[in-house]
């Protein structure tokens, strides 16, 4: 049975460390369950990305989707940032790094990010991420934060990063209008 643990530095976001069944063929990954999340809406659409060494998306977040990341391919770090006012973890930074790892061995660990939390990944080599979304594609739930907003100081793990242009012009934390500012009402559970 796969290990779902609340991150302490985020309230609301999970990370789940799945069981890794191998044999003489290699191996087998359950990598979500929907009993993992009691409470939570349901995952309605798969995506999948494949991003070059030093690429960084993000950081975006939603008013009312979540979203749960896995990496079947490469190496990428992963940014937290709790945006939502009065939560107990606001301000808070998280990262991890997912995928394979320096030792060669592969970190199958999944991320299940709630709304109102600012996301964002480097990608430490080229890598697949794979994610489910709990909304339908919404314009205007489609919202970002600065990727190098000194207030956030997220340790991204590559320089000279590649942006894309809706990336790169993200305001600052302090910068973002007051009525796209997730508050701590939204639903964690």
């Amino acid at each position: 049975m796969a290990s779902v643990t609340p991150l302490e530095e985020i309230d609301g976001a999970y990370v789940v460390d799945p069981d890794i069944h191998s044999d003489g063929r290699g191996i087998f990954v359950e990598t979500y369950r929907r009993s993992w999340f009691p409470g939570q809406r349901e995952m309605v659409q798969g995506n999948r990305a494949d991003r070059s060494s030093s690429s960084i998306v993000g950081l975006h977040y939603h008013l009312h989707q979540s979203d749960y990341w896995y990496v079947p391919f490469g190496s990428l770090r992963v940014v937290l940032h709790d945006l939502r006012a009065g939560s107990r973890t606001d301000t808070n930074t998280w990262t991890v790094d997912l995928g394979r790892q320096p030792d060669g061995s592969h970190n199958h660990t999944g991320v299940f990010i709630p709304p109102g939390v600012a996301h964002g990944f480097a990608a430490l080599t080229d890598c697949t991420i794979t994610y489910l979304v709990d909304g339908y594609y919404n314009p205007a739930d489609e919202l970002g934060v600065a990727w190098n907003d000194p207030e956030i100081g997220a340790d991204w793990g590559v320089g000279s990063p590649i942006l894309s242009a809706r990336d790169a012009a993200n305001p600052l934390r302090r910068d973002l209008p007051l009525d796209r500012r997730p508050h701590a009402s939204l639903r964690t559970t």
